[in-house]
């Protein structure tokens, strides 16, 4: 069983902070299972976006686990570019979730990320 939305969001926020990261929720989803996004403010004008990991990537990892990929080809990418990404998603899916972390270095601190 996967945790719920809100409780993962909650602790990776917390892992930040304990390595004193600066990480917000910029938009609260679902409770139960809004898909999450990461966004890695580069403090530069750019940033990287994380987001689920296709289905695929469940047939080797546990269904239960959180996995994520790159949302976007080009990484780091203008912010405004993965910010009008988001915005789409938002209108596909209104249940999903938006964290914004400010890590000058791309560190994502997300357990399993896959290409």
């Amino acid at each position: 069983m996967r945790l719920k939305s809100a409780i993962w969001v909650a602790a990776y926020i917390r892992r930040c902070h304990v390595e004193n990261v600066h990480a917000v929720v910029r938009r609260r989803g679902s409770e139960e299972a809004g898909a999450v996004f990461v966004k890695i403010n580069r403090l530069d004008g750019t940033a990287d976006l994380y987001g689920p990991a296709p289905q695929s990537v469940f047939e080797e990892a546990h269904p239960s686990d959180r996995a994520f990929s790159p949302a976007l080809r080009k990484q780091p990418a203008p912010e405004a570019e993965v910010d009008a990404y988001l915005a789409r998603q938002a209108k596909f899916d209104s249940d999903l979730w938006v964290i914004e972390v400010e890590e000058r270095t791309g560190r994502h601190r997300l357990d399993q990320v896959v290409p």
